[in-house]
């Protein structure tokens, strides 16, 4: 899938060098999914989840697909978290010209807390990154980026993010829903100071 000649000259000093180590991914999951994580994937779904597509031309697979159901698990707990908080505030009194009262119950006291703006302020993609990192996973992520003088210019914020969400896919297709929601809660979302 190599073209025979460049139609760009090479970029000088633009070696990435990625991990294949795997000692070294299993104790970055590990760090991730806790004590024994590395139990939880089978080695060939442990390398496809830190794989982005812009490694090896997406020719070994690549994460996408594990990251999009990851990042849906992520946000549903999200909003779960959010709606059953303990500062979850109720809907503000408003007065209705014409005198009508709207339905209340005290079961969707939490539902004023979940709002798009309130899970993007939580799961900024800096944030997510920032926990990420913390993880280690940008030491085991394998992709090629643009330029290595810049590489949070190249997407490594937004490839280390979805590396993490392709994990959190990863093991609600290799464990269930159960264990994934359980994975977001205690490693994704408290350490992001959401409980």
């Amino acid at each position: 899938m190599m073209a025979p000649i460049r139609s760009k000259p090479p970029v000088a000093n633009n070696d990435f060098a990625v991990n294949e180590d795997p000692e070294r991914l299993d104790n970055v999951y590990n760090r991730v999914l806790g004590k024994e994580g590395y139990k939880m994937l089978t080695d060939e779904v442990k390398w496809l989840a830190v794989t982005h597509k812009s490694f090896d031309h997406g020719r070994r697979g690549f994460n996408e697909r594990l990251a999009f159901l990851g990042k849906r698990i992520v946000q549903l707990q999200t909003s779960l978290t959010l709606f059953h908080s303990s500062s979850a505030t109720p809907f503000p009194e408003t007065q209705d010209q014409y005198g009508r009262e709207p339905f209340r119950h005290p079961a969707l006291d939490g539902l004023a807390g979940v709002s798009a703006e309130s899970k993007e302020q939580i799961l900024r993609t800096g944030r997510t990154a920032q926990l990420a990192e913390k993880y280690g996973l940008n030491t085991v992520v394998r992709w090629k980026p643009r330029t290595m003088a810049n590489l949070k210019g190249s997407g490594q914020l937004i490839v280390t993010s979805r590396a993490l969400y392709a994990i959190v896919g990863a093991v609600a297709l290799q464990k269930g829903g159960e264990v994934a929601n359980n994975v977001v809660r205690e490693r994704i979302l408290w350490p992001l100071g959401l409980q």
